[in-house]
C-alpha cells in the first residue's frame, strides 16, 4: 500500500474498484480533499474510522476526473435556458419549435437559440428572414448555427439591430443579401454581434444561478475541470470572470476553473499587469483568446483551396497583426491561444509560432511557463503538421466536433476531408494534445468525444469503417487528453492522476471501458463524482 503518514483517519474510501491498467490499485482513500493511500481492498479498508465513509464500487472504473480545455461556460450556462435546435432534423421541426415558443412568449418578446445544423437534413437548406417571419411576425427571433460561427435572424430582430439595405458589413463579419440587396437574415461571423449588442444581457444573480446549475450537468458527465474560453470579440468577459470571481470568493465554485481572456483587450491586459496563470486551486487567470479565421460551416475558414461550393474563406486578423500581438503577449507573461479552422489559417499560424520561437532562440529567452495554444487544427495537411514538433507548443482539438461536420466536410471539401480531425497525426508529434467539447457547439459529454477519437463513428455506427480511420486514436490516448495532458500543459502537477497527494477530482464510471471493445464507452454512465474530496453526485 502507498499511503504517507497521518494521524487522521480518511474521510472517504472508496474500495473494490478498478483505476484501469494499474491492477494493484483496488481501493483508495481520500483526506482533506486528497487522495492519501491506494492499494488493495483489505490495506486501504483498515484505514478507516468511525467517521469515515467507505464505498463499495462493485467493479466501477475509477478516474481522475475530466478536464474540458475548450467550454465556453459562460455562453452554455446561459444558452441552456433558450431553445435547443441540436437534436432538430429538418428545417420545418425547426420552424415548429420556434412557432411553439412564440407561442408562449409575450408580443416583442426575443427567442433566442442555438444548435441547428442544416447539413444533416435531408433537405440541407438555411433558415433565413422570410422563413422565420412565417412563425414569428412579431417577435424578435435570432438563432445560432451549431458552430456559432452564423446565425440567422428575422426581420423584427433586424429592425432592432437597425440592419438594412444599407447597412456595411461590419470588420470581420458578413451580412448576406438577397438579389435586391436586402439582408436575408443570414450572418456570418462578427456581424452576429450586431444583434446581440441589442439584446438585454442578464442578471448578475442569474449569471450565477446559471452558473450552478451548469456545474451540476458537468458533474453528472465527470467533468471536474474546465477552460473556459471567449468568444470572438466577447463583451461578456468581463462578465464571465466577475462570476467566476464571486462564486470562487464565496467559495461556491464547484470547478477548476481555467478563465481565459479576449484578445481585443490584449493592451488592457498588459496594462494592469496581468499574468496567465495567476490565481489559486480553482481559479486561474487563462491564455488570452486571438481568431485567424472562422468555421467550415459558415464557409468562413480560410482554406489554401477554394472550397466545392464556395470561395476560400476569410481571415478575421491581418497575419502580421497577428504575429505582432503574439509577440507583445508572450514578452509580457501572457500565453495565448489561437483559433486556427481551415488548413490556410493553420499554416499561418504555424509560420508565425516558428518565427516566434526563431527569434526567443537568438535572443536567449525564456519560453513562458504555460505554453502557447493552437485551437481546433481541424483541417491541416500533413506537410503543415509536420512542422508543429519542433515548438513548444499545445494543441486543442475538438472530437465531437467532427460528427458533426462529417457530412459538412465531404460537402466543401470533398478529398480533403483526409486532412480533418487528424488526431493521431497531431499526437505522432509529440506535442500535447488535450481533447475538449467546445461546448455548446457539442454535448460537452467527454464519453462522446473519447468514443468518436478512438472509432470516427458516429454514435449509430456509421461510416461502418469509419471516417477516415487512419486518424484513430487509443482509449488510454483519449481519456489521457480529457486528464493528464491538460494537467501536465497547464502545471497542475496535483490533478489528473490517481496518486498519492493528488486532488480528489474523480469519476467513477459503471464500466470499465478502457479494457473492453470501444461499444462500451457509450454504454458507460458517471456513477459518481468527487470535487475537492467531497461526493458532488452519485448515481448508485
Amino acid at each position: 500500500m502507498n499511503t504517507p503518514y497521518t494521524a487522521r483517519t480518511p474521510d472517504i474510501i472508496l474500495y473494490n474498484g478498478s483505476t484501469g491498467n494499474n491492477l494493484s490499485v483496488k481501493s483508495l482513500a481520500v483526506l482533506n480533499g486528497r487522495i492519501v493511500a491506494t492499494g488493495s481492498n483489505d490495506q486501504v479498508r483498515e484505514l478507516a474510522g468511525r467517521g469515515t465513509v467507505s464505498i463499495d464500487l462493485e467493479g466501477r472504473l475509477v478516474l481522475p476526473g475530466f478536464i474540458d480545455t475548450h467550454i465556453h461556460f459562460h455562453e452554455w450556462a446561459l444558452k441552456r435556458r433558450e431553445l435547443q435546435l441540436s437534436q432538430i432534423t429538418s428545417l420545418e421541426e425547426l420552424l415548429a419549435c420556434v412557432a411553439r415558443e412564440v407561442s408562449v412568449r409575450d408580443r416583442g418578446q426575443w427567442v433566442t437559440g442555438q444548435g441547428w445544423n442544416e447539413t444533416d437534413w435531408q433537405e440541407r437548406r438555411m433558415p433565413t428572414r422570410e422563413i422565420l417571419d412565417s412563425v414569428a411576425p412579431d417577435n424578435p427571433v435570432v438563432l445560432w448555427r451549431c458552430d456559432l460561427h452564423l446565425a440567422v435572424a428575422n426581420s423584427a430582430a433586424l429592425k432592432k439591430a437597425h440592419i438594412q439595405a444599407g447597412t456595411p458589413d461590419p470588420p470581420q463579419g458578413r451580412i448576406e443579401r438577397d438579389e435586391s440587396g436586402e439582408p436575408n437574415g443570414i450572418l456570418r461571423e462578427l456581424a452576429i454581434n450586431l444583434i446581440r449588442d441589442v439584446i438585454d444581457p442578464p442578471k448578475t444573480d442569474q449569471v450565477a444561478i446559471a452558473y450552478k446549475e451548469a456545474t451540476d450537468v458537468l458533474y453528472r458527465l465527470g467533468i471536474t475541470g474546465i477552460h473556459d474560453i471567449r468568444l470572438m470579440d466577447d463583451n461578456d468577459g468581463g462578465s464571465a470572470l466577475q462570476t467566476f470571481q464571486e462564486l470562487d470568493s464565496s467559495k461556491q465554485l464547484g470547478l477548476r476553473s481555467w478563465v481565459t481572456l479576449p484578445g481585443h483587450r490584449l493592451d488592457d491586459i498588459i496594462n494592469l499587469g496581468i499574468r496567465t496563470g495567476f490565481g489559486n486551486d480553482r481559479l486561474r487567470i487563462g491564455h488570452v483568446k486571438f481568431f485567424t479565421d472562422g468555421g467550415v460551416g459558415a464557409r468562413t475558414a480560410w482554406m489554401v483551396d477554394p472550397y466545392l461550393d464556395a470561395d476560400r474563406g476569410m481571415p478575421l486578423i491581418d497575419m502580421s497583426e497577428l504575429a505582432d500581438e503574439i509577440q507583445k503577449a508572450d514578452a509580457a507573461g501572457l500565453s495565448v491561444m489561437v483559433h486556427a479552422i481551415g488548413d490556410r489559417a493553420n499554416r499561418e499560424v504555424i509560420t508565425i509560432f516558428e518565427r516566434l520561437y526563431e527569434q526567443k532562440h537568438k535572443c536567449n529567452s525564456v519560453n513562458l511557463c504555460y505554453p502557447h495554444r493552437i485551437e481546433h487544427l481541424q483541417v491541416i495537411r500533413p506537410e503543415d503538421v509536420n512542422r508543429l514538433g519542433k515548438m513548444p507548443l499545445a494543441l486543442g482539438v475538438t472530437p465531437a466536433n467532427m460528427l458533426l461536420d462529417i457530412n459538412l466536410i465531404d460537402t466543401a471539401l470533398g478529398d480533403q476531408g483526409a486532412w480533418a480531425y487528424s488526431f493521431r497525426r497531431l499526437m505522432d508529434t509529440g506535442l500535447p494534445v488535450m481533447f475538449s467539447s467546445d461546448c455548446p457547439v457539442c454535448d460537452p459529454d467527454p464519453l462522446l468525444g473519447i468514443h468518436a477519437a478512438v472509432t470516427r463513428q458516429r454514435q449509430d455506427g456509421t461510416p461502418l469503417a469509419g471516417w477516415y480511420p487512419e486518424s484513430r486514436v487509443m482509449v488510454s490516448e483519449a481519456v489521457k487528453a480529457y486528464t493528464s495532458v491538460p494537467a501536465m500543459v497547464h502545471g497542475a502537477k496535483d490533478l489528473g492522476s490517481i496518486a498519492l497527494n493528488s486532488r480528489a477530482d474523480l469519476a467513477v464510471f459503471s464500466r470499465d471501458f478502457l479494457s473492453t471493445q470501444p461499444d462500451d464507452i457509450l454504454k458507460s454512465q458517471v456513477d459518481m463524482t468527487l470535487f475537492d474530496g467531497k461526493i458532488v453526485y452519485r448515481n448508485f
